[in-house]
């Protein structure tokens, strides 16, 4: 089961899983379709889904009516899943054994259970996230994925609809504010007093979506931080407002009301709140450990409004100026690392060559920021959309989750792809982060073109696993990972690895490499699906090292063709040479080109501010007086590289070119 983005607040769709188990009929019918992952990755939210699928050549319609009836064979299994008398009565190989166990094991930790029902019909009820009943004392809500759900989703990049707190309607009453900018002003800024109960209310509710946004998700109380917000919220609530910093947080838009008191804000659209996450967090735990006292915590909030055009430039900065109250790796604020942005540079330019029997050369494209290819194209007419198509196939779509993914599978760590998208993406951050400053020569347009090998090779994987006769469903993403993992590892030696450069040459995998692949892929099946005594779950057990391990240690007898897929190091190692030559070269032939082209006047004026500013270094003044004397003497590649290193340097202490 792949859905894109995420169901709910809090449950991610990448760890999504098949998990079909039908048994019973009528009342006595259990039903249950797939899960969303573990909770405990999720902020204790155990997501469920079951599928509604109706054959017809029309489009049939659904109301709220019908959603029970739908909803509660996944209530009964839910509800029979808890109990150990259940899971022990089935095979331990059983999807549901798997859910059941997964249940038992994190039940303790699980604050929220959402019913998730996806359809093919169109759902006409206007009911999303709507409170179904309470197991204990865990809330259940439902909602629906129908088609005109997938069709918004499809036509937007986005998974789901826009995030409207409507203070009026549904929490309460507009909430007063006071306006912090001028009328005149770039961006639209309030403050706000924010009761605690309405923040915790909110935080249900839409959860993670608040904070996309964020540098850090909510830490959970092991933090010192979080632990403190506790303390004062359950022993001295009065007091939170004095001793709390706040929230930092952005809208697309928001909507005022003048009430006696003044201004209010009546709703906001898309919330996010960059600094305070572990504040909301907290003050959402205090729901369950200090409910009473809530209504004594208050929060101060500085909200600005930031147009989505420009939401992407904004908040990155606030959120990283806002930052101050935990430690802040550089990996934190990946979304504008220069790795990243590089990566889109080469997606946006590296034309790879046709497939065998396609007549058309195309790109990959990466995401750098959610719905650009959606964006991108939406913005086009219909033949420049055609264009687009033959350019950026949407098959070659892929996000910075998906090239951690093939990167972390390449590179040995199936078993940390195997946590999930965001986790893994994090690990693979904090690397980018702490190796790009040593050495960022490294991720060239080499590197970029074995990177779409690797995601040639992962997505292929994908199709065929499915396909094969052992494949008895579910476990997909894992086989996937540590198959590719298995094979880099066996392939990569002193003398010989894995020849990559001939698949992005021909944008295929050939046989003989699919054949080894779907060994390993078997192969994983089997270590994953049988863990250690004492193991039964083993979406747990994927997780761990031991299990990658495990298959590392495994012999396959790949076949003769598979030296075919192998390379000699040193030739691999030759075209990497030569790959970086070539960009020096061409970065020294660009760089000469700008400098020339803006001219010796501009270049004597840089010369003449720097000087006065006492901003220049001798070699600088150097290599600028070469600039200001052309065309009677031209700088060389490597001092017109200096010179505009010279003219960034002085930009940023206030020069300006006109």
């Amino acid at each position: 089961m792949k859905i894109p983005g995420q169901f709910s607040a809090q449950i991610n769709i990448e760890v999504a899983d098949r998990a079909y188990y039908q048994i019973g009929e009528g009342a006595q019918k259990l039903r249950i379709d797939g899960y969303a992952g573990d909770p405990r990755d999720a902020e204790g939210v155990l997501g469920l889904i079951v599928c509604d699928f109706v054959d017809g050549d029309e489009v049939q319609t659904f109301g709220k009516s019908d959603v029970s009836p739908i909803l509660n064979p996944l209530i009964r299994f839910l509800k029979k899943a808890r109990t150990e008398e259940f899971r022990d009565s089935l095979n331990e190989v059983s999807p549901a054994f798997q859910v059941s166990d997964l249940i038992i094991t994190t039940w303790s930790r699980v604050t929220k259970v959402k019913l998730i029902l996806v359809s093919n019909r169109q759902y006409i009820g206007r009911d999303d996230a709507v409170k179904l009943a309470e197991l204990g004392d865990v809330p259940v809500t439902w909602s629906v994925w129908d088609l005109a759900r997938f069709e918004r989703f499809d036509r937007s990049g986005q998974a789901r609809e826009d995030m409207v707190i409507d203070f009026a309607n549904d929490f309460g009453a507009p909430l007063p504010a006071l306006k912090a900018s001028q009328t005149d002003a770039a961006l639209e800024s309030y403050l706000m007093i924010v009761p605690g109960q309405q923040l915790a209310a909110i935080y249900d509710r839409w959860g993670a979506r608040l904070l996309e946004a964020n540098v850090r998700s909510f830490l959970q109380a092991r933090a010192k931080t979080n632990k403190g917000i506790q303390k004062t919220v359950k022993e001295e609530p009065e007091l939170f407002f004095p001793y709390n910093n706040g929230l930092s947080a952005t809208a697309d838009e928001v909507t005022c009301v003048r009430s006696e008191e003044g201004l209010a804000i009546a709703s906001i659209n898309n919330l996010q709140i960059v600094n305070g996450a572990q504040t909301t967090g907290s003050i959402h735990s205090a729901l369950k450990t200090a409910k009473e006292q809530l209504s004594h915590v208050f929060v101060q909030m500085k909200l600005t409004v930031v147009p989505p055009d420009r939401s992407e430039e904004i908040v990155p900065k606030i959120s990283e100026y806002a930052n101050t109250q935990n430690k802040v790796n550089a990996a934190d604020f990946f979304s504008n690392h220069p790795f990243h942005i590089r990566i889109e540079q080469f997606s946006r330019s590296v034309i790879f060559t046709a497939r065998e029997g396609e007549r058309h050369d195309s790109k990959w494209f990466y995401e750098r920021s959610r719905g650009q290819f959606i964006n991108a194209r939406s913005r086009l007419t219909v033949a420049q959309q055609k264009k687009f198509d033959l350019e950026f196939p949407k098959a070659q779509l892929f996000s910075k989750t998906d090239l951690a993914k093939f990167e972390y599978s390449a590179s040995g760590h199936p078993h940390i792809v195997s946590r999930g998208a965001q986790k893994n993406f994090a690990d693979f951050a904090r690397e980018i982060g702490e190796a790009w400053p040593k050495s960022d020569s490294k991720y060239d347009e080499l590197w970029y073109r074995r990177l779409i090998a690797k995601a040639i090779i992962f997505r292929r994987l994908e199709s065929e696993v499915p396909k094969q006769d052992w494949y008895e469903g579910g476990y997909r993403a894992n086989i996937v990972t540590y198959a590719m993992a298995k094979v880099f590892h066996d392939a990569n030696g002193q003398k010989q690895m894995l020849d990559l450069d001939t698949i992005w040459r021909r944008q295929a995998v050939s046989d003989a490499l699919l054949r080894a692949l779907l060994l390993a892929a078997a192969e994983a099946h089997d270590a994953i699906t049988h863990p250690p005594t004492g193991v039964r779950n083993m979406s747990e057990w994927a997780k761990q090292q031991a299990c990658w391990n495990g298959l590392k240690s495994r012999t396959l007898k790949y076949g003769e063709d598979f030296g075919s897929c192998l390379a000699l190091v040193d030739t691999v190692r030759t075209e990497e040479r030569e790959a970086r030559a070539n960009t020096v070269l061409t970065e020294g032939i660009n760089a000469q080109a700008e400098v020339v082209k803006l001219k010796a006047p501009f270049w004597n004026n840089v010369m003449e501010w720097g000087r006065a500013k006492k901003k220049l270094t001798p070699k600088d003044m150097q290599v600028l007086e070469i600039c200001s004397s052309m065309p009677r003497r031209i700088p060389t590649d490597f001092q017109a590289k200096h010179a505009l290193e010279v003219l960034a340097r002085i930009r940023e202490h206030g020069f300006d070119s006109g």
